[in-house]
């Protein structure tokens, strides 16, 4: 099981309008909570947590002070998901990690335990959460995978969930500076060590405004 965890908090939000006009998407409230809380909350137990930040870095940084969770700060540049895990790993060292992204809210079992359970080092690089299209609340869209006894292929009822477990040994050979972590699914892919499962629970979209609504009133089903 991987023993750190890279927390996404680094993105503009810009579907959220004015609700970050002042404040990055990760500190938007859910039920009372920001939305950095509802995902710390699902990696409470992994011994190294990193967050990034680059919107209102210093707010992000301010959120988790006194928590002990260093903070990669990404300037000038946005380096997306993928930039930013490399630049995080001295963070999180060796080996692969899970990485959560913190636009989301959850409502069933943990999503990295479940993960964990699942994940076999001498099979895999890459293991993603997915939730059918059906429990996806709040997506605005389409699926991204079609999941066939464990293997995964682009398009599908399927929708990546923001979690997973992944080898950084991946980033290597990956050109730039700013990229998206799907660069490294696609080189899992091609030697046949990408996998996903399902989540069995509920799992809200928190990417745009009308999704806070939707995530109280799924959390509220308890």
């Amino acid at each position: 099981m991987p023993d750190a965890v890279m927390l996404f908090a680094a993105g503009f939000g810009t579907r959220m309008g004015a609700l970050i006009r002042d404040r990055p998407k990760p500190l938007v409230e859910v039920a009372g909570r920001a939305l950095l809380d509802h995902a710390l909350d699902q990696c409470a137990r992994i011994p190294r947590r990193v967050v990034n930040a680059h919107y209102h870095a210093e707010q992000i940084e301010a959120h988790v002070a006194g928590l002990g969770i260093p903070v990669s700060i990404e300037k000038p540049e946005i380096l997306d998901t993928g930039g930013g895990l490399r630049r995080a790993l001295p963070l999180l060292g060796p080996g692969p990690v899970f990485t959560l992204n913190t636009d989301a809210v959850w409502r069933g079992p943990n999503p990295l335990h479940r993960l964990a359970a699942a994940w076999d080092p001498g099979t895999m690089d890459a293991l993603l959460l997915c939730v059918p299209l059906f429990r996806a609340h709040g997506r605005q869209g389409g699926g991204d995978f079609t999941l066939d006894h464990g293997r995964l292929s682009r398009g599908g009822d399927m929708v990546y969930t923001g979690a997973q477990i992944v080898n950084p040994a991946l980033l290597e050979g990956i050109e730039g500076d700013a990229f998206s972590i799907s660069a490294l699914w696609d080189k899992a892919q091609a030697t046949d060590r990408m996998r996903g499962i399902p989540y069995c629970g509920h799992w809200c979209d928190v990417g745009h405004p009308g999704g806070i609504k939707v995530a109280e009133e799924m959390l509220r089903d308890v």
